[in-house]
């Protein structure tokens, strides 16, 4: 293939490899998590799939990404192998944070994820920072904040977006509209649930799209991107979905705050589903490859699964580490 067309082909594959990774990964950890395998709390991200794969899609290695408690996704978009995060959850040396972080803390400099956080809105303001730092070096690197619309009425949110705005910083702005922080509606939350049009009050671009369209994510993102690297500035990106699972595994996933019939019409807009039916209606990748992703997947994941389980507990000796600067 040459072309737009080897390039869609590769694109495509890429965003429903990621995706359906990000789903298995995500399936399996919520089954670990009511057998007691996982210690902690597990926020997952299915649902919202094509919000992490679309935009992380046009990231490097030294772009900066600061998620949140729901990060599990954010961290496998950016590069994050399934094995190093179900051994982190599991509370294992092998996983990414050495077993010292499990779900809410994960961390992974060399490929820029630099850190996910229970802390509802900090990553808005490091992302700033990530920002700030890029435009002093120069590097042609961006920021990338994720969060959650309940974020959006933190002050983070208004100081982070005011600090890009003022300086030009090359920031991606992403806030993750499930429509619920835990279990408050946003629209209770908010007189104005149209987040995306407050970019306007800040002087900045402000995109509202489709979070179940992995295309739409990726299409606005690479626009910010490609703006950010130029100088021209922050975005912010709101991307509107929905979780389809508990708020936290344990957690019920309708009741005073949703109806089954809510879930049920959000499943039906599920974003894996609904871009292989997109895929095989335009061509672009044949059903014989999806199918191979998805066994090949599926596969892997069953060996991280096995491996996490084997892998051996943190030395309780090393319990110090990481705690201080450690001097040569």
């Amino acid at each position: 293939m040459h072309g737009d067309r080897g390039e869609r082909f590769e694109l495509h594959r890429w965003l429903y490899r990621t995706m359906f990774t990000i789903r298995t990964v995500e399936e399996r950890l919520a089954r670990s998590f009511m057998a007691g395998l996982i210690h902690g709390a597990c926020h997952t991200y299915v649902g919202e799939e094509a919000v992490a794969t679309g935009v992380c899609a046009g990231l490097t290695d030294d772009d900066a990404v600061f998620s949140t408690h729901r990060g599990h996704g954010h961290a496998l978009a950016k590069g994050v192998s399934p094995a190093a995060l179900i051994a982190e959850l599991y509370g294992r040396e092998t996983g990414i944070s050495h077993g010292r972080g499990g779900s809410m803390h994960l961390f992974a400099p060399e490929i820029g994820l630099m850190g996910t956080s229970g802390i509802v809105g900090p990553c808005i303001l490091q992302a700033a920072g990530a920002g700030y730092s890029a435009k002093l070096l120069e590097n042609g690197s961006i920021g990338v904040a994720f969060f959650g619309d309940g974020a959006v009425g933190n002050g983070a949110f208004h100081e982070g977006l005011n600090l890009a705005a003022i300086y030009d910083l090359p920031v991606l702005f992403v806030c993750e509209n499930n429509l619920y922080a835990t279990e408050v509606p946003f629209s209770y939350a908010s007189r104005n649930p149209d987040v995306a049009s407050r970019a306007s009050g800040y002087g900045i671009a402000g995109i509202g799209v489709d979070g179940n369209d992995v295309l739409a994510v990726h299409e606005a993102a690479t626009g910010a991107i490609r703006r950010a690297r130029a100088g021209e500035g922050p975005t912010l990106i709101e991307a509107r979905t929905y979780r389809t699972r508990p708020h936290a595994e344990g957690m019920s996933p309708t009741g005073v705050y949703r109806t089954e019939e809510e879930v049920a019409e959000w499943r039906e807009k599920d974003p894996i589903s609904r871009f292989r039916s997109r895929i095989l209606s335009e061509g672009t990748v044949p059903e014989s490859d999806l199918d191979r992703i998805e066994s090949d997947v599926r596969a892997e994941v069953d060996e991280a699964e096995r491996e996490a389980a084997a892998a051996p507990w943190p030395d309780g000796g090393t319990a110090p580490s990481h705690v201080y600067r450690e001097t040569t």
